[in-house]
C-alpha cells in the first residue's frame, strides 16, 4: 500500500540548527547538526517505509526563510519525485506573499500552503493571514497549519483548534485547511472542528501511531476515516518510526488506506 506523507520538510541548516528546536533535541536525544542533511538520506528514508510522496515544506518565519521555496523546490528536483513542494509566505508583507504562492504553485508546481502561527505569534484569524487564504481557495491548494501545543520554546495559544481553526473555516468555507500535530491537548477540540467543517482535515504528524490520542484512533476507525492524514515531522520522527506500530490501530482495509494515502490524495489533488 503507498503512503503519503502529508507533513514533513527536508531541513537546511538553518532550520536545524536553530535554538527554538533545543527542546526537540533533547527530547529525540539528537545532536546539533553540523551537516547539511543530504536529499538521499530523506529520500531512502521515505522509501524505507513505503512512502511513495512526501509533503516537504518551506519555512517562513519574521525573521527570514529557514527553508525557502526555492530551496524546496531544489530538493524535490533531486529527490527523483518521491518529494512534492509545500509553500511558505512573509505574512509581514501581504501582496508580495501572494505572489509567492502564486508563483511556487503555478511555476514550482508546489501543491500547499503551510504557514506554523507560532512562529509568527499570529493565531490563524490574524488579518494578515486573509489574502493567503483567498488565494489558495484561487488556486485551488490547501492551506495547512499546526494545532496543538508547541514543542519548540514558542507560545502554545496559536494552536487552538476553537476559535481559530473553526473560525477560518467559517470565513472560508471553500478552503482545504490541514490541521498538523493532532491538536493534542484540544485534540477533542480538533475533532469537533474536522466534524463541522466539510474542508477541515487533521494530520498526525509529530507523533507515532503509539501516542495517538484514544479519541483520535475512535475517530480514525470510524466517523472520521476520511479526515485524517497520516504524517511524520520528519527528520523529527522517520515514517519507519511514525508507523511501527500501526496494526496496534486496529483499522479496517478501507479506514487504512484512506489513512495513509487516500484522503492526502484527494485532500491535495496528488
Amino acid at each position: 500500500m503507498s503512503i503519503v506523507d502529508a507533513w514533513m520538510q527536508h531541513p537546511t541548516l538553518r532550520h536545524s540548527q536553530h535554538e527554538m528546536f533545543e527542546s526537540l533535541r533533547r527530547w529525540t536525544g539528537s545532536g546539533l547538526p553540523e551537516e547539511q542533511l543530504p536529499v538521499a538520506v530523506t529520500v531512502s528514508a521515505l522509501e524505507a517505509a513505503d512512502v511513495e510522496i512526501g509533503l516537504s515544506a518551506a519555512w517562513y518565519g519574521p525573521h527570514g526563510a529557514l527553508i525557502s521555496n526555492d530551496e524546496v523546490a531544489g530538493f524535490v528536483a533531486e529527490a527523483g519525485g518521491r518529494l512534492r513542494g509545500v509553500a511558505g509566505a512573509d505574512l509581514t508583507r501581504p501582496v508580495p506573499a501572494v505572489r509567492e504562492l502564486r508563483r511556487a504553485v503555478e511555476e514550482l508546481g508546489f501543491v500547499a500552503l503551510r504557514v506554523v502561527p507560532w512562529l509568527w505569534e499570529l493565531p490563524p484569524t490574524d488579518r494578515l493571514y486573509y489574502p493567503l487564504y483567498a488565494a489558495c481557495v484561487e488556486l485551488g491548494v490547501p492551506f495547512c497549519t499546526q494545532v496543538g501545543h508547541t514543542g519548540p520554546l514558542k507560545p502554545s495559544e496559536t494552536g487552538r483548534p476553537i476559535p481559530y481553526i473553526d473560525q477560518v473555516a467559517l470565513d472560508f468555507p471553500e478552503l482545504t485547511i490541514v490541521c498538523g500535530h493532532i491538536g493534542y491537548p484540544w485534540t477533542t477540540e480538533m475533532i469537533a472542528v474536522a466534524d463541522k467543517h466539510e474542508n477541515v482535515y487533521i494530520d498526525t504528524s509529530a507523533y507515532t501511531a503509539r501516542r495517538y490520542p484514544p479519541e483520535l484512533v475512535q475517530y480514525l476507525r470510524g466517523r472520521g476515516r476520511r479526515k485524517v492524514l497520516f504524517g511524520t515531522n520528519y527528520p523529527m520522527i522517520t515514517p519507519a518510526q511514525a508507523l511501527e506500530h500501526l496494526d496496534q490501530l486496529e483499522l479496517d482495509e478501507e479506514a487504512r488506506e484512506l489513512f495513509l494515502s487516500g484522503n492526502a490524495r484527494r485532500a491535495f489533488a496528488l
